[in-house]
């Protein structure tokens, strides 16, 4: 069984440069507090639901706050056939790297 790469925020934005997709797999609370403009939303929960969502061809990187249930979805989608890597630290990580976020309202934080 393979298992899903860490990488860090600057690795996380190189492969997004290069096509990449950030899926982040926190609560939808947790997202409209603050994520990264470029991410997918799709909760942990409702991944193995939305796998027609995402492109098999892509690589994914997966993001929540700090890397536990994001190393969790990647191992899922590895499984399933998806090139995927966790972002290591999260949306904790990004933040304090201080990385572009987004908020639907308000000033952009990470809960």
């Amino acid at each position: 069984m393979a298992t899903v790469k860490n990488v860090s925020v600057d690795q996380a934005l190189e492969l997004m440069g290069g096509g990449a997709l950030m899926l982040d797999v926190r609560e939808d609370s947790e997202w409209e507090l603050g994520h990264a403009p470029q991410a997918l939303h799709i909760s942990l929960a409702e991944v193995p639901d939305r796998l027609d969502a995402l492109d098999k061809d892509r690589l994914i990187v997966c993001v929540c706050r700090s890397g536990g249930r994001s190393s969790r979805a990647g191992q899922f989608l590895i499984e399933q056939g998806f090139d995927a890597v966790n972002l290591d630290g999260g949306m904790t990580a990004w933040a304090e790297q201080n990385k572009p976020l987004v908020a639907d309202h308000g000033e952009p934080a990470i809960g």
